[in-house]
């Protein structure tokens, strides 16, 4: 069976069939989607059993030659590195989509594209060829454009095309690197391996100029700072359930980018560590200032996504086994955390149409589970102990600490700057006396609940059994730090 194919073109056979479904029937389309989406998830979970955490090489590789001359393939693989990030995208997938319920306008065209999104997310993490890995990389922006172009707020068309012009800017200067990449082939190959085991050999100074490019395509859609310039603009803009995979998955694929960067130029990482370590460090309490300036809860959350992916920056930087197994960590946990808070704030829009925090006040009363799981993800958003957060956080503090000593500190003022806005948000949202129209708000229903459930249990989970996750990504990580230590393969 080729798991791979089949993972990757389910939701692109789901897009199929609901493009010849009639539009007047938009709970059919829903259903379908839904459907589609969740037979995904499946494939992606039932891939554990096939997935043996004790290889080193990647798994389930297929490969085909596309075109000999240009050295480009069909080649899809996973390993402990992306097989958690598939998993994760098709979860959020799918939790997007029952979040979609309030989509009343252009239906199909709206979950056609959200399955082809999908589909474009997966060939990013599963791609064992950076051509084939720039086609799906470039693919996700087509449906994400039209999806807050068309669907998002009052100044969406401004967001989309905002978020497309960063976007394909920085991705100039990735294809300008990869081409170098392949020139430097002997038999000229788009081949991740191949291309890694020629970029290790290049001088320092020219992987340095390779990585630099690399760096501004991935750190933009990381976003590292000072690159972020769309990502408030963007979430703000769109639909909730967008924001969900925007914050939830599109930023990891910048990280994940960056990583397999890492270990096809490592000298370049490690005669850049210090700028890394810097840039991590002032997104880490930049983006934190700002997420505690803001009234607006999308933008607040917005602005912490930036703290949060410094600290998976930082974990990168440190270049070791501590510091990259945080990052890993970072990526699920961050991906649940904003996914949940996300949805939760995009149902209480939708209830309330006001996103200020000063709107609100002593829900608990009116929409006591909106309180509980709300209260839960903002706990783990401020990464408490019981939480995956945490988990990452002090991989990335141990990391830290074994590289740069005490600098790493500023890693504990970060954390204390989403303190402050978590809790404040909290008690905004959920003390003082009832305010006049909030008194009738309505509290999550049955299914709102168990996807919200969902994410935070998994949160809760990874953070009190994180054993399972860390033995899945252990080897590659262990692997990836020996490049630095001069002992990799």
């Amino acid at each position: 069976m080729h798991w791979l194919t089949l993972l990757l073109l389910a939701p692109l056979l789901g897009a199929l069939l609901i493009a010849g479904l009639p539009g007047r029937n938009p709970l059919l389309i829903r259903r379908a989607a839904i459907a589609t989406s969740l037979i995904t998830l499946l494939v992606a979970v039932g891939l554990w059993f096939l997935f043996d955490p004790t290889a080193r090489e990647f798994q389930l590789a297929e490969s085909i030659v596309w075109n000999q001359r240009l050295g480009t393939s069909y080649a899809l693989g996973i390993d402990g590195i992306s097989y958690p990030m598939v998993v994760l995208a098709t979860l959020l997938s799918l939790i997007a989509l029952l979040a979609s319920a309030a989509i009343d306008h252009h239906v199909k065209g709206y979950y056609l594209l959200m399955l082809v999104l999908e589909s474009a997310m997966l060939g990013v993490f599963m791609a064992r060829d950076w051509a084939l890995f720039y086609v799906f990389w470039e693919l996700t922006l087509i449906p994400l454009f039209f999806l807050i172009n068309r669907w998002g707020g009052r100044n969406c068309q401004g967001a989309a095309l905002n978020f497309v012009l960063y976007t394909m800017g920085g991705s100039v200067f990735m294809l300008i690197s990869l081409l170098l990449l392949f020139d430097a082939v002997p038999g000229h190959s788009f081949s991740m391996e191949a291309i890694a085991a020629a970029g290790r050999t290049m001088p320092e100074q020219t992987q340095i100029w390779i990585f630099l490019g690399l760096l501004v395509g991935f750190g933009v859609k990381m976003p590292v700072f000072p690159l972020h310039g769309w990502l408030p603009l963007a979430h703000v803009e769109a639909p909730s359930p967008v924001s969900i995979l925007l914050s939830g998955i599109l930023l990891k694929m910048g990280a994940y980018g960056l990583i397999r960067a890492a270990s096809t130029l490592p000298a370049a990482v490690m005669a850049l560590q210090t700028l890394l370590m810097v840039l991590a460090l002032i997104g880490l309490v930049y983006g934190g200032l700002l997420a505690w300036r803001q009234t607006d809860l999308k933008a607040m959350i917005a602005y912490s996504s930036l703290s949060h992916m410094s600290v998976l920056l930082l974990g990168i930087a440190a270049l070791n086994v501590a510091g990259l197994t945080g990052s890993v960590m970072q990526m699920v946990a961050h991906g649940l955390v904003a996914g949940a808070t996300f949805l939760l704030i995009g149902l209480l829009y939708q209830r309330t149409h006001t996103r200020d925090v000063n709107q609100y006040s002593s829900l608990i009363r009116v929409a006591p589970r909106f309180a509980f799981f709300t209260t839960l993800a903002f706990i783990a958003a401020v990464s408490l102990p019981g939480t995956a957060g945490f988990i990452a956080e002090l991989h990335v503090l141990v990391g830290g600490f074994q590289q740069w000593q005490w600098w790493i500190a500023v890693l504990s003022l970060g954390v204390l700057i989403s303190a402050a806005y978590g809790v404040r948000t909290v008690g905004r949202l959920f003390t003082g006396p009832v305010r006049p129209g909030m008194q009738q708000v309505d509290d999550l229903h049955l299914p709102e609940s168990l996807a919200a459930g969902v994410l935070l249990a998994a949160v809760v989970l990874i953070g009190l059994f994180p054993a399972p996750l860390l033995d899945i990504i252990r080897l590659p990580v262990t692997d990836l730090a020996a490049l630095f230590t001069g002992g990799g393969r």
